[in-house]
């Protein structure tokens, strides 16, 4: 238990200076929008091809720990050519290569978490998942502001490689014996699981696939706002664009980590679909009001939106994926199939976000994404079901567990 604690917190150390600071460090050798989002599009492209294998991977292998370890290595060497080669043909290079080997963590963290605590604590179990997440977030947020403010943007990603050790001693910690293989790849709470499916069978399930809809146009919403955002504060800021990123991350994070526990407990006696709704409500806002000001105060304290859409939905999806492929075995390769639909959508967001910034000016670019998020919202309220069946739920044990 511990180690899964820690696992999360400094994977998301890791994970966090290859992700939005990224943005920053290339406009500082003169990338303009739209190779940015280039930049980021090859690193989701990875995702896509890879997050779909990965989850059958971690469905089909018992040993969880080596698939993690394998990413954490392939973040830190990633991170190291980005910090030496900030040429467009390396970074290129690295971001398919950390894009490629960040597919794992979702599924793999995921698996080892249900088969450490069953389905019956699995609920509260990612919400502290999701707490130790971004806990390490604003940890990581909070040093690499610092690091790049003081040292340089660069310095940034030899941390990356630094945090690597930890990680991995993190990793040792979880006892590969007490991971439940049958558990950990969805079996029902009986650990049994029905004859094995082809993933686009399960596909073939209406509210499965309403979710998979509404979660790719969620995160085409969301995925472009932070990073133009991020290269927004970089003009004219010099140096400090790094604090005032490292300060929307640490906010966003903050409310993310005083949410997710409370998100879990509350899909438990609330249900799946009340909470979803508020992740997706607040989404469009973020994206008008981001329009409404130039002021690095308010647009930083506007990242607060940003921290509830994103606590809830990181809980709350992987419960509802859950729910839906409950006895089928095939739990982690859905997760990865919708990671993989997810990724398209996150991807091409970067690019065509930043193509229209690059255009037409970044209020635009805001109020094309709010739209998107506004039309995600309407197909989950009108179309998705409630997935919680309480029949298996138990929220006074499920606490005791932990």
């Amino acid at each position: 238990m511990r180690g899964l604690d820690w696992l999360n917190f400094f994977l998301a150390d890791v994970q966090t200076g290859v992700g939005p600071f990224l943005a920053i460090y290339l406009a500082g050798y003169l990338w303009n929008e739209e190779r940015v989002g280039l930049a980021l599009m090859v690193g989701g492209i990875a995702g896509i091809l890879t997050q779909t294998p990965a989850g059958a991977l971690v469905d089909r292998l018992r040993s969880k720990r080596a698939l993690i370890a394998s990413g954490i290595i392939g973040l830190a060497l990633g991170a190291v050519m980005i910090a030496f080669m900030p040429t467009f043909w390396p970074v290129m290079s690295a971001q398919f290569f950390i894009g490629g080997t960040s597919s794992i963590f979702g599924p793999a963290i995921c698996a080892v978490s249900l088969g450490v605590v069953g389905r019956a604590a699995f609920d509260i179990r990612q919400g502290r998942n999701q707490t130790f997440n971004s806990a390490g977030n604003v940890t990581a947020a909070v040093s690499m502001g610092l690091l790049g403010y003081f040292v340089s943007n660069r310095s940034i990603f030899f941390f990356v490689l630094v945090l690597a050790l930890p990680t991995m001693l993190a990793l040792l910690l979880i006892r590969p014996a007490e991971i439940d293989y049958e558990t950990a790849r969805g079996a029902d709470d009986g650990g049994n699981v029905r004859k094995a499916e082809s993933v686009w069978v399960l596909f073939r399930d209406r509210p499965l696939v309403i979710f998979l809809v509404c979660a790719v146009m969620f995160h085409f919403a969301n995925a472009a706002m932070l990073p133009l955002l991020g290269e927004m504060l970089a003009k004219g800021h010099g140096r400090s664009s790094m604090m005032f990123m490292s300060a929307c991350v640490v906010t966003t994070q903050l409310v993310i980590t005083v949410l997710s526990s409370w998100s879990g407990r509350k899909a438990v006696l609330w249900g799946r679909k009340p909470l979803l709704l508020v992740a997706f409500g607040v989404l469009p806002i973020r994206g008008v009001l981001y329009t409404l000001t130039a002021n690095t105060g308010a647009l930083v304290a506007i990242q607060i939106l940003d921290g509830v859409a994103a606590g809830i939905f990181g809980v709350v999806s992987v419960l509802v994926i859950a729910d839906l492929t409950r006895g089928s075995g095939r739990f982690n390769i859905t997760l990865g199939a919708i990671g993989t639909a997810v990724g398209i959508g996150a991807s091409f967001s970067q690019v065509i976000a930043g193509s229209m910034v690059h255009h037409f000016g970044s209020k635009a670019g805001f109020l094309f994404l709010a739209s998107v998020a506004s039309a995600a919202f309407g197909v989950l309220y009108f179309f998705m079901p409630e997935t919680l069946d309480k029949r298996f739920q138990n929220p006074t044990n499920n606490a005791s567990i932990l």
